[in-house]
């Protein structure tokens, strides 16, 4: 019963933070943090798995914030006593957000800095003299400030939480790890949190965790069938553009939704597809400056936008992958040379409320293919999640069916009962928007948005700190326009959708929508004040002239 599970004004928490988490509206703890905040709060180190979604960052924040406000009860000298170490920049953004809003009512006592970002180690130094309480970083990033001795926490270093620990070494940080930990005192509360308890945590655990309590919650790493609805439709390269058309033009898929490819090519060949049928998306890869990023994803939270194309952290581990060639299409290359390899969208990145996660391109593992829909479906909210299968990944799409079974019967993926010869009739103004998405279009699109992005991130940082409110108004799903517009395939005409799709298709934008509901009621009111002035209340209408006689002469 609800009745029984351990709140969190039992936790012997202070008020401020009491105060703070009920301005969130927790009303209750999730079952990871009622399990793990207080065992930490005990001294125990802890190794925690619970699936994405299930409130990890609170579990060991709430602790942490804790015991700093507890040791400044007898402390007062400024030092930092907590070090929070993410795989990439976006997480390192969503941990100090969360952090801040814990420390509403206590910002002056505890203090927290993010040094995850792209910003040079020098120009990061004055944070770090200040000595902040709490220090969020990537790995690489912590031991160059270590290095530097911009930071120094062989003394005063209190609690260690690796976040999302599973990501860590398949990040490449392995060995910055391993030389980070020399610069680290010999006793230290650690918190390991992750998703899945693969050989690289069972590492970890070796080298940071001592006599822990392992907390295993959740044996499903997704939800159940009540809470999330999983589809697979099978459909060859031409029929994945006709269906992401019609699923999107005609509505048929409702609320946010992240679409997920394969790399970030496949990015933008999408956007401009859709951008052609006016369906305006964001793209998020790793090109993108990590301000920028971090702006799309707070906007696609706040509502601003639908529909995020975005590539996930498997999309760096091509080496031989390119970007387009610049000029004349002689010189290439290699994508490391300008992707972030401390990118991740699939796991680590608080989406809020996304309604519908559709692989467009299927994920080439299991493990991604759970980071990629465990974006949908959170903190018990219901989701759906639809994957575009083609002929050469049946392999994987049993491999993952076999997962899902073995963790829960209802778990399986269930074929989408769409039938495609319903929708021929929107094949041939596919194949004419397909005609204006070239390769030098594509490439005139990754290099237009880059140089946007670019512009907004740095030139523009100074100006969006003193007026925030314009902020609000930098939009990211705006046309590129490389692509020739062909203004006819904007609108749907009524004889092209499928009689069985009448009644749930709504073609009509929301802005279109919009501007008809305003325009009926327009109309409503003109013919209530005709009526008015039929009735002669108009002193025009009741006006009479009357013919005068002519007198005879």
């Amino acid at each position: 019963m609800a009745t029984d599970r351990l709140q969190f004004h039992e936790m012997g928490l202070d008020d401020r933070l009491l105060k703070a988490v009920a301005d969130l509206g927790w009303s209750q703890p999730t079952l990871i943090q009622e399990k793990a905040i207080p065992l930490a709060l005990e001294g125990k180190d802890l190794l925690a798995r619970a699936r994405t979604g299930s409130g990890k960052t609170a579990a060991y924040a709430v602790p942490v914030i804790q015991r700093i406000l507890a040791s400044k009860l007898t402390v007062r000298e400024q030092d930092v006593r907590a070090l929070i170490l993410v795989p990439t920049k976006e997480l390192g953004h969503q941990v100090r957000t969360m952090m801040k809003e814990l420390m509403a009512y206590c910002s002056r006592d505890v203090r927290v800095a993010d040094i995850s970002g792209r910003a040079d180690v020098s120009a990061q130094r004055p944070i770090l003299m200040e000595k902040p309480d709490v220090v969020v970083g990537t790995p690489s990033r912590v031991l160059a400030h270590l290095k530097a001795q911009n930071l120094v926490l062989q003394s005063s270093l209190e609690m260690l939480v690796v976040d999302e620990a599973d990501l860590l070494f398949s990040f490449g940080f392995e060995d910055d790890l391993k030389n980070l930990l020399c610069h680290l005192p010999k006793i230290y509360q650690s918190f390991l949190m992750s998703a899945t308890f693969s050989e690289d945590v069972q590492t970890l655990k070796e080298l940071l965790l001592h006599n822990p309590v392992t907390l295993k919650l959740q044996g499903s790493q997704l939800p159940d069938a009540s809470q999330l609805q999983q589809y697979s439709i099978k459909c060859e390269e031409e029929d994945k553009f006709l269906l992401i058309y019609t699923l999107l033009k005609l509505r048929l898929v409702q609320g946010k939704s992240l679409i997920f490819v394969s790399d970030v090519s496949r990015c933008y060949r999408l956007k401009l597809f859709l951008e052609q049928f006016s369906i305006p998306t964001c793209v998020l890869n790793s090109e993108l400056p990590v301000q920028s990023r971090c702006h799309i994803i707070t906007q696609f939270n706040q509502g601003f936008y639908d529909y995020i194309i975005a590539t996930d952290e498997r999309s760096l581990a091509d080496p031989g992958a390119t970007l387009p060639p610049a000029g004349s299409g002689k010189r290439k290359k290699k994508a490391g040379n300008h992707r972030d390899k401390e990118y991740g969208v699939s796991r680590g990145v608080d989406f809020q409320n996304v309604d519908n996660v559709i692989n467009f391109d299927f994920p080439p593992t299991v493990e991604s293919y759970i980071h990629r829909v465990g974006r949908t479906a959170r903190a018990e909210k219901s989701g759906t999640a639809l994957s575009f299968i083609c002929h050469s990944e049946l392999t994987l799409l049993k491999e993952v069916e076999e997962m899902l079974t073995g963790d829960n019967a209802e778990s399986a993926l269930t074929p989408y009962q769409f039938k495609m010869e319903a929708i021929e009739g929107f094949r041939y103004r596919c194949r004419d928007a397909m005609r204006s998405v070239t390769k030098q279009a594509v490439r005139e699109a990754r290099l237009k948005e880059i140089k946007q992005e670019l512009l907004n991130s740095e030139k523009l940082k100074t100006y969006f700190e003193d007026n925030p409110r314009d902020l609000q108004l930098l939009r990211h799903d705006k046309d590129l326009h490389p692509a020739v517009i062909k203004p006819h395939l904007k609108n749907v005409p009524d004889y092209l959708i499928p009689e069985a799709l009448r009644g749930i298709a709504n073609p009509l934008s929301n802005r279109r929508r919009r501007r008809k509901r305003e325009k009926s009621k327009v109309n409503e009111v003109t013919k209530r004040n005709f009526k008015k002035n039929v009735q002669g209340k108009n002193p025009l209408r009741s006006f009479r002239y009357t013919r005068k006689a002519t007198p005879k002469s």
